[in-house]
């Protein structure tokens, strides 16, 4: 098992690790890998999925198994309707 050296760590964040480490009963070292471990579980639990609309709308088709030739009918659609409405003037716009 390796070790992890923190440098620059304020008092007071260093005070109150000590006294949760104090409180739950653990050693200063436990308590900050348990601190670690916890911040490490929720950034990866919060961390949104991002996808393209493509990938989106696939995961839909997938879900309703119709991914085949009906996914790229419609993929097909949306693709033409896109390059079709690009660089129409806007309406209005002042």
């Amino acid at each position: 098992m390796g070790d992890f050296l923190i440098r620059n760590i304020s008092e007071a964040m260093k005070r109150d690790i000590a006294e949760s480490a104090q409180r739950s009963g653990n050693s200063l070292s436990d308590e900050v890998k348990e601190l670690l471990r916890e911040a490490l579980k929720r950034k990866t639990e919060a961390k949104p999925e991002t996808s393209s609309a493509y990938e989106a709308i696939r995961a839909a088709f997938v879900s309703e198994n119709a991914v085949d030739d009906e996914f790229t009918a419609i993929m097909d659609e949306i693709e033409a309707a896109r390059k079709k409405d690009f660089g129409r003037p806007f309406e209005d716009f002042e």
